[in-house]
C-alpha cells in the first residue's frame, strides 16, 4: 500500500509561499521582507493554478518559491535588521528614562549591514555586473538631480553626483562613448565598456519635484544596492586603466560649479612612486648615508653576478621580468609563400584610436550661456575636443572666449544682427561657425563631421532621429528623400506635362474607381435591389451594361479567391494557436496587436508624410 498523500504537503502548495506566510516565517515585517526582496533579486511569481498554490483558497495574493524563502532565512541582512529593531527598542527606552549616556553608546554601537557579499553573489563575474549597471546609471543620475527633502537626504543626493561625475570622467578618459540622443524625457547616451552596450538617461537640469504618489522607500532600496554595484565597477574600471580610485576633488572648483572638472585623474604608477619615496629610510654607515633604494639595487647585482657551479653552463644575466616575448609566426606547411598575420595583444595595443572616437579633436568649443554646459562638455570632450564656457556655467573654463584657437561656437537663440559690433568682434566671427547644439549629436551620431550650414544659428534644423536600433519595418523619415532632389532637377516644361497627364489619369482613374466600386458592390450582395441600384450608377458613370457585367464577374472571382485564402491563413492560424499554451496565447497576441499597432501608426505617418510632399510641390508650382 502506498502512502497516503496529504492535501498541501506536495506539488503546487508546497513549491509556492504566499506573502503572508513568508513574512511570518521570517519574523520581519512588511517593510524589511520587500526590503530583502529588493537587494536578492526575488520577486513574485505566478503559479498554474493560483487555487492548488494556495491551498484550496481563491483570494489574491502574491506567491513565492518555497525555495526562495528559505535562502533568504540564511541571509545576514536580516540578522542586521533584526538587530536594528532591537536597537531601536533599546534606544528609545533610554531616551525615555533619560538615561543620555547609554544612548550615546547606544547610538555609537549602531548595527550597519553591508551588501558586498550580495553584489558578490548577484553578480559572479566582471561582465555580468558590467552588464547591468544600465538601471543602476539612470537610478543615480536621476537623484543626483534631485532636491533634498526629509525623506532623500542631501548626503545620499551628494554621493550620486559623485557616483555619476566619476562615470563621466571614466566614459571621457576612455573614449568609450558611441551614441547620444536629445529627447523629452532627457538625454540618452550609449557607452561601450568591456565590449557592453551601456545606455543610460540623463535628465535635464530644471528643477524637480518628487510626486507623492511615489514610494520613495522602494526607490531608496534599489539606489542603495545600485550606489553599492557602481562602487565595485568604477574601481575596477578605473584601476584597470591605471588610474587612482576615486579620483580626487578640487573642493574650491566644486564650489565654484565646476562639476566634471572639480575631478582630477591621476595614474597609480605616480602615486605609488611618490608614497615609495617618501617612505625611503636612510641608514649612516662609517659616514657614507646608504638608503634602502640602495640596499635593494646592491641585492639586484648580486643576484644577478650570481653564477652555477658547473663551469660549461652559462646562465644569461637579463631580468626575467624585463624579457618580452614576440609572437612568432610559423609559416603554413601547404602554402610556404602565404603565412596567416595574426593580431596579438601588443599589436591591438598599438592600433591607432578610430576617426571616430577624436572626432572633435581639430575643434575648439566654445558654449553660449543659454547652453547646457555638463551635457555638451560630457559629449565635446569624450571625443577628444576642447570647450570653454562662460563665467555664470561655472568655474574651471580652460579657455576665453577671446580665444583665436576657438572654431566653433555652439549657440541656441536667434539670429539678431549687431550694430554696435567692433572691427575684432566682426572678424572673430567670421572667422568662427555658429552652430546649433543639435550639430553635436547629429555628428557624433554619424561618425563624421556634418556640413555646418544647415545647423547655423536661427535656421530650422532637421528631423533629430534616435540612433538606437529601432524594429524592424518601422517608419523611417530618411527614405525616399533622395528622390526629392531628383524632382527639384527637371525642367518647367516637364513639370507642365506631368501635370496635365495627372490630370487626365485623374479622370480616367475616376471612371474606374466608379466603375470597380459598383462592381464590387453588386458582386458581395444577391440582393435584385441592390444590383439594379449598382447598374444605375454604372449607367450613370457612362458605362455599358455588358462592361459592367465583365467587371461583376470579374470582382467576384477575386471575391472568392480572397475568401478561400484568408479562410485557410485561419486556418492555420487556429491550428497553431491550438498548439500553444494560454501564456504563449497572450504573449502571440499581444505580438500581434502591437505589429498592427505600429503598422497602422506608419502607415499614418507616410500619408501625413505624403500630404505634405504633395502641397510643396503644388505650392512651388504656383510659385513658377
Amino acid at each position: 500500500m502506498g502512502r497516503l498523500k496529504q492535501k498541501g504537503k506536495a506539488g503546487a502548495a508546497k513549491a509556492y509561499v504566499t506573502r503572508s506566510a513568508a513574512v511570518k516565517k521570517l519574523q520581519c515585517s512588511l517593510a524589511d521582507f520587500r526590503r530583502l526582496c529588493i537587494l536578492k533579486g526575488i520577486f513574485p511569481r505566478e503559479p498554474r493554478n493560483r487555487k492548488k498554490a494556495n491551498k484550496g483558497s481563491s483570494a489574491p495574493t502574491s506567491f513565492y518559491y518555497a525555495k526562495d524563502i528559505v535562502y533568504l532565512a540564511h541571509e545576514p541582512v536580516l540578522k542586521k535588521l533584526r538587530e536594528h529593531k532591537a536597537f531601536a527598542k533599546k534606544l528609545s527606552r533610554a531616551l525615555g528614562r533619560g538615561e543620555w549616556s547609554s544612548a550615546k553608546s547606544l547610538e555609537e554601537n549602531k548595527p550597519v549591514y553591508r551588501l558586498d557579499h550580495i553584489i558578490k553573489e548577484r553578480y559572479p563575474s566582471f561582465i555580468d555586473a558590467v552588464r547591468d549597471i544600465d538601471d543602476a546609471l539612470c537610478m543615480v543620475f536621476l537623484f543626483a538631480s534631485l532636491p533634498s527633502n526629509s525623506r532623500v537626504p542631501p548626503e545620499l543626493i551628494e554621493n550620486c553626483a559623485r557616483l555619476s561625475a566619476e562615470w563621466q570622467l571614466y566614459v571621457m578618459h576612455s573614449r568609450s562613448l558611441r551614441k547620444a540622443f536629445l529627447s523629452i524625457k532627457g538625454v540618452y547616451y550609449q557607452a561601450e565598456v568591456m565590449d557592453q552596450s551601456v545606455t543610460w538617461l540623463v535628465p535635464y537640469q530644471f528643477t524637480q519635484n518628487i510626486p507623492a504618489d511615489v514610494d520613495v522607500r522602494v526607490m531608496l532600496t534599489f539606489l542603495e544596492l545600485y550606489q553599492t554595484l557602481l562602487g565595485f565597477v568604477f574601481f575596477k574600471l578605473f584601476t584597470d586603466n591605471g588610474l587612482v580610485y576615486p579620483p580626487p576633488l578640487d573642493l574650491k572648483k566644486d564650489e565654484g560649479g565646476a562639476g566634471v572638472g572639480a575631478f582630477s585623474l591621476q595614474d597609480t604608477v605616480k602615486t605609488n612612486a611618490t608614497t615609495t619615496s617618501t617612505k625611503t629610510k636612510t641608514v649612516e654607515i662609517n659616514g657614507r648615508t646608504i638608503s634602502s633604494k640602495d640596499v635593494r639595487q646592491a641585492i639586484k647585482t648580486i643576484h644577478a653576478a650570481g653564477t652555477v657551479s658547473d663551469e660549461d653552463v652559462e646562465m644569461s644575466e637579463t631580468n626575467v621580468e624585463e624579457v618580452e616575448e614576440d609572437f612568432v609566426v610559423h609559416p603554413s606547411t601547404s602554402d610556404q609563400q602565404t603565412s596567416a598575420s595574426l593580431p596579438t595583444l601588443r599589436s591591438l595595443t598599438d592600433l591607432p584610436p578610430s576617426l571616430s572616437m577624436t572626432l572633435f579633436a581639430p575643434y575648439t568649443f566654445w558654449l553660449s550661456r543659454e547652453t547646457s554646459r555638463p551635457i555638451f562638455e560630457f559629449l565635446v570632450r569624450s571625443f577628444g575636443g576642447r570647450i570653454g564656457w562662460p563665467a555664470s556655467s561655472g568655474s574651471g573654463s580652460p579657455i576665453e572666449e577671446s580665444d583665436d584657437s576657438i572654431t566653433h561656437v555652439i549657440i541656441d537663440r536667434p539670429l539678431v544682427t549687431r550694430t554696435d559690433e567692433t572691427s575684432d568682434e566682426r572678424e572673430r566671427r567670421l572667422r568662427r561657425k555658429y552652430v546649433q547644439p543639435q550639430w553635436v549629436v547629429d555628428c557624433i551620431n554619424a561618425g563624421k563631421i556634418m556640413l555646418e550650414e544647415p545647423y547655423g544659428q536661427g535656421k530650422t534644423l532637421l528631423p533629430h532621429l534616435s540612433p538606437f536600433g529601432e524594429a524592424q519595418g518601422a517608419y523611417d523619415p530618411t527614405a525616399g528623400l533622395t528622390g526629392e532632389g531628383e524632382a527639384a532637377e527637371e525642367s518647367e516644361d516637364e513639370e507642365l506635362e506631368e501635370e496635365e497627364e495627372e490630370e487626365e489619369e485623374e479622370e480616367a482613374e475616376a471612371d474606374k474607381t466608379a466603375l470597380k466600386a459598383a462592381a464590387e458592390v453588386a458582386a458581395s450582395s444577391e440582393d435584385p435591389i441592390t444590383l439594379r441600384a449598382a447598374e444605375l450608377a454604372a449607367e450613370a458613370a457612362g458605362v455599358d451594361f455588358g462592361t459592367f457585367e465583365r467587371e461583376v464577374k470579374k470582382s467576384r472571382k477575386v471575391s472568392k479567391k480572397k475568401a478561400i485564402e484568408e479562410t485557410v491563413e485561419d486556418a492555420e492560424k487556429d491550428m497553431n494557436k491550438m498548439m500553444m499554451s494560454n501564456k504563449q496565447r497572450k504573449l502571440y497576441e499581444k505580438m500581434k496587436y502591437s505589429q498592427k499597432k505600429r503598422d497602422n501608426e506608419r502607415a499614418v505617418l507616410e500619408a501625413k508624410r505624403q500630404a505634405i510632399h504633395k502641397q510643396r510641390k503644388r505650392e512651388g508650382r504656383k510659385v513658377g
